[in-house]
């Protein structure tokens, strides 16, 4: 077990030597699966490696199902379901940052703060039904106070950890930023100028942009998709109607936006339409071509642009990007957050949702006065949805569902 061997993938059929491989064999529990494993290392090449794959299922195996290395590993206790879910993560992670968050969940770091949890609430249980128990005791009543401060506690740290989520969101799945404005501000240039290359048309000509343009960019550790859409304006032309609708579209599912404004002339009721379109909660405006003379004057938009971050930019030679791009990322993450978890999951998030929402009823119980028998039941409902973070109470579809997504074969 556990050694490389050498030797030569042969034919039956014919005699013929396809390739000299390594094989390793991995003998159980010391796997990754925790079964059996044995590995076929040879020579790059699609028609070499389907021709020995062919050999091989010839000799009656089957082609693996997606995610069912990890679903086995999963199912003989080689590590938990957030774990195996943070093995996805670390395959589809597109920067450095969300590597390092995946690593972290894979290892188990999310997995020992729930337990954490479980274990805390557990002790609260014992304590309601050692009331259920032994009644003459009165040990609801001596401990009401008590129970509920604890219970209180332990909704808070799941509050914190809540919090984490829309940061460890988009950094997991990357943020969605959509540039606008109305045609021939620079919103084409000022996506090349953030992606640092030449990857859209520009034009003097308006509406030379029509459909929308998505490019990746990393932000720090973020990953971005960087929509660049058409000139929002009143139109005739159809196509540019469709464009313009997309445009609309794009503003309102975006995480962030960034309205273009041109500085060298003065603000149209085109661009006035622009920034009421806009969630400035979400907004930041780029007022292009700083190195020509200003003519633009926002001083009677103040009453629609409330707070809006405001940054002076020259997409032709790139002054002020590098400080759009800190504030964009400001407005996407907001402040850093030290934690020692970070929420990535929906999945997650929705299950110690509802175990907080449960530890509320809880609470309102034990204020109440209501039996110990109500209180656990509570309290039973609440451990279960931690243990749903992990997999000790998962339903057989949604373990299908997760490892459905996996790449072939991990």
């Amino acid at each position: 077990s556990h050694m490389l061997y050498q030797g030569s993938i042969r034919d039956p059929h014919t005699g013929l030597i396809l390739d000299n491989v390594l094989i390793t064999l991995m003998r159980q529990p010391h796997s990754y699966t925790g079964e059996d494993v044995g590995e076929i290392h040879c020579h790059g090449g699609a028609f070499l490696v389907q021709r020995i794959l062919g050999l091989v299922l010839a000799q009656g195996v089957r082609h693996a199902e997606r995610g069912e290395f990890t679903k086995r590993a999963f199912l003989n206790g080689r590590m938990d379901l957030s774990q195996a879910e943070a093995v996805l993560d670390l395959i589809r992670a597109r920067t450095d940052k969300g590597i390092q968050l995946a690593v972290q969940n894979a290892e188990g770091v999310l997995s020992r703060w729930v337990g954490d949890l479980r274990q805390e609430l557990i002790d609260i249980l014992v304590q309601v039904e050692a009331a259920i128990d032994f009644p003459e005791e009165d040990i609801e009543l001596l401990n009401r106070a008590a129970l509920t401060a604890r219970i209180t506690a332990l909704r808070e740290k799941i509050e914190n950890i809540l919090s984490t989520y829309q940061w460890g969101r988009l950094l997991r799945e990357g943020a969605r930023v959509c540039i606008c404005g109305r045609p021939n501000v620079g919103k084409s240039s000022l996506l090349n100028a953030l992606v640092g290359d030449s990857r859209v048309i520009v034009s003097a000509i308006p509406g030379t942009t029509r459909d929308v343009i998505e490019e990746s960019l990393n932000l720090d550790g973020l990953p971005v998709v960087l929509w660049d859409t058409a000139g929002i304006h009143e139109t005739e032309d159809e196509v540019e109607k469709t464009g313009v609708g997309l445009s609309l579209e794009h503003i309102e599912k975006a995480d962030a936006v960034i309205a273009v404004l041109d500085g060298s002339e003065s603000l149209t009721q085109e661009d006035v339409s622009v920034l009421l379109n806009l969630d400035h909660g979400k907004s930041l405006i780029a007022i292009n071509k700083s190195d020509l003379q200003q003519r633009l004057d926002l001083a009677g938009g103040r009453n629609f642009l409330a707070d809006t971050c405001i940054v002076r930019v020259c997409a032709k030679d790139g002054a002020g990007v590098d400080r759009l791009k800190a504030n964009l990322r400001q407005i996407l993450l907001g402040r850093s957050i030290e934690s020692p978890v970070t929420l990535t999951n929906l999945r997650h998030k929705n299950s110690l949702l509802r175990g907080q929402d449960v530890l509320a009823i809880a609470i309102e119980a034990l204020k109440r006065g209501d039996s110990p028998e109500l209180v656990a039941i509570n309290l039973q409902e609440a451990k279960e949805s931690f243990e749903e973070v992990v997999g000790l109470v998962t339903s057989d579809d949604i373990l299908e569902r997760i490892f459905s997504e996996f790449c072939i074969g991990k």
